[in-house]
């Protein structure tokens, strides 16, 4: 199963104090606006969100349709089909996609430690 571009969006306490130790460690910004609390950044092939104020626990982010940087793909499977097949497996959804729709959705899964997984498809 292929589920899209990987990252780990952290929570963070401080994002410019965040910011800046990522950076020290080769990260640089990729996307996101630091004013509204959120920034994507990127050192080679690895990505991180950091987000200040926005969830309570890190999470493990897929994003079908894109690679690994943020391009659209011309082929992947879309998040709802996705959906399906693990509902199908007997996973539980914590968030749905809703499955009458096309285009952007997401849904969330959470692993047996707890570590949500979520799965959101932008395009």
């Amino acid at each position: 199963m292929k589920l899209g571009a990987f990252s780990v969006s952290l929570t963070v306490k401080d994002i410019k104090m965040s910011k800046l130790f990522y950076e020290q460690l080769g990260f640089t910004k990729f996307g996101g606006d630091i004013e509204q609390n959120w920034i994507i950044m990127k050192n080679a092939t690895t990505t991180i969100g950091l987000f200040q104020g926005m969830f309570d626990q890190n999470i493990l982010t897929f994003n079908p349709g894109w690679d690994g940087n943020a391009n659209k793909l011309e082929s992947f499977k879309d998040v709802r089909d996705i959906q399906k097949e693990l509902k199908g497996k007997g996973f539980t959804m914590i968030t749905e996609a809703d499955e009458t729709t096309s285009g952007p959705a997401s849904f969330v899964i959470v692993d047996p430690d707890g570590n949500p997984i979520l799965v959101d498809q932008h395009v």
